[in-house]
């Protein structure tokens, strides 16, 4: 019987992640919207201070909330400055879009999405 292998990253291929542009075509109620993004670096994240722990509940979730918002742009507009041919989104027009729409997205650029269908 033969088993399955995951095959193993190499570090040249992941370091080679953060550069490379990734693109994906979405369906969106019934009509295609293309994305493009790029994984980041640890100097390129987003920088916020973190709530204390007495810091209600709500108030923290809008804190991730903001932080994996802020994240998602700065991978789009990486993405956007290698490959300006591609840019469908900026802040501008990021901002303007359906909610249900952006956390679909969101969550293909994060790797979160699992059949995420709106």
């Amino acid at each position: 019987m033969e088993e399955n292998q995951m095959e193993s990253w190499s570090m040249e291929d992941l370091i080679a992640l953060t550069d490379e542009v990734q693109s994906e075509d979405m369906e969106y109620k019934g009509k295609t919207v293309h994305i493009q993004w790029c994984e980041l670096v640890e100097s390129e994240e987003p920088k916020m201070a973190i709530p204390s722990d007495d810091t209600p509940e709500e108030e923290k979730n809008e804190y991730y909330s903001q932080l994996a918002a802020e994240k998602v742009m700065k991978m789009i507009e990486k993405a956007n400055e290698k490959n300006p041919d591609g840019a469908h989104f900026t802040p501008d027009t990021w901002a303007k879009i359906p909610t249900t729409l952006k956390y679909q997205l969101s969550s293909k650029v994060m790797g979160t999405d699992s059949d995420v269908n709106f």
